[in-house]
């Protein structure tokens, strides 16, 4: 009995050890299957939206002040109101509004849609809208529940709790003495300070988010890997499949052989003449000479094809002349269908000459 050796082991049983190939990976794309991690996107998201409220905030509050105070004005020399006033001021303030939402609304749509497009480029895809039933399957969400993928995300979310509360817990201690003595300021500087402190503290957890998404991506793209993985057979498989069976590619291409082979054998019969070798090679030369400006080759062929050409020439009447340099050098230069070159006019036409003569006696 043969021994398998372990690589042998490995073959047979489909193990998944090998990269896979650009085909796998073209289809896993159109599938939507991609390296995606969404702790990328929302810490690009958080870090860009407080940082731009930490440096816009006073000209945002400006802009609303600035506002309001128009509008209390306006409103105070109204002496009626009517439905024409009410909607200027209406529109007043939803472009007010727009003004300041809309900056924040922009970076936001911006980064998110960057944040993604960095990660697996641009990509539209309705694989994933598809209802699929097995999605459904209980048993599959129980094995999800209890994977080492959900384990993996219940440490990545306790990290995620413990390091943004360790982060924001040292930014409150670092100011904490402003924190202290809030009691003792008026609302505005409350406000001030407590605003000031929500910034910093959100650019803060948001770097530590910003870490934490690298490492998440690197995982995500060792599962992503390892999920495309393919077994040798597997590659084996999707060779045949593009390239197709090599059983049936000789099949095929036997079987285009042997037609090519019956067309130019019904050809032979309508040939001129047959320059034999005379064993080894076989031309068979055909000649019009209101249609052609020169002659044709119909048929060629070795040994075999070549004796073939020449039965069919015998019962045909086809004359057959022995020029065994001729007949080797056409073999070798001239293809089916092709017109005599140039070089072997002279050669070509001393023996149709002589095929024409025979036939004239004849």
């Amino acid at each position: 009995m043969k021994l398998l050796l372990p690589l042998d082991i490995q073959y047979f049983s489909g193990e998944k050890t090998e990269k896979a190939t650009p085909k796998k990976r073209q289809d896993a794309r159109k599938k939507g299957q991609v390296v995606k991690s969404q702790d990328v996107t929302a810490a690009f998201l958080l870090l860009s939206l407080f940082l731009l409220l930490y440096f816009w905030a006073p000209s945002m509050l400006e802009g609303l002040f600035s506002f309001l105070h128009q509008f209390i004005e306006k409103n105070m020399l109204i002496e009626t109101i009517n439905q024409d006033t009410v909607m200027e001021i209406y529109s007043q303030a939803i472009m007010e509004m727009a003004k300041i939402a809309l900056p924040i609304l922009l970076v936001a749509m911006v980064i998110g849609v960057a944040a993604n497009y960095f990660q697996f480029g641009f990509l539209f895809t309705t694989e994933q809208l598809k209802l699929d039933l097995k999605k459904m399957d209980p048993i599959k969400g129980i094995k999800k529940i209890i994977s080492v993928r959900a384990i993996v995300n219940l440490i990545k979310s306790l990290l995620k709790v413990t390091f943004i509360g360790a982060v924001t817990t040292m930014v409150i201690w670092m100011n904490f003495p402003e924190v202290l003595s809030l009691s003792l300021h008026n609302p505005w500087e409350i406000m001030t300070t407590v605003a000031s402190l929500t910034g910093m503290m959100g650019i803060a957890a948001s770097i530590v988010l910003l870490l934490i998404a690298i490492l998440d991506y690197v995982y995500e793209k060792y599962e992503y890997e390892k999920q495309l993985k393919m077994s040798k057979q597997d590659i084996k498989d999707e060779y045949k499949n593009a390239e197709g069976d090599p059983k049936i590619k000789s099949k095929i291409k036997q079987r285009q052989r042997e037609m090519a082979m019956r067309r130019m054998m019904q050809e032979v019969p309508n040939a001129d003449v047959v320059i034999t070798n005379p064993t080894h090679y076989a031309i068979a030369l055909k000649y019009d000479e209101t249609n052609m400006e020169a002659p044709k080759i119909v048929a060629k062929g070795t040994d075999f094809v070549a004796q073939k050409i020449k039965l069919i020439a015998k019962e045909n009447n086809v004359v057959m002349v022995e020029n065994r340099p001729l007949a080797r050098a056409m073999y070798d230069k001239v293809e089916i269908g092709d017109f005599v070159p140039e070089e072997f006019f002279k050669a070509v036409a001393e023996v149709l000459a002589y095929v024409y003569r025979i036939k004239r006696k004849i």
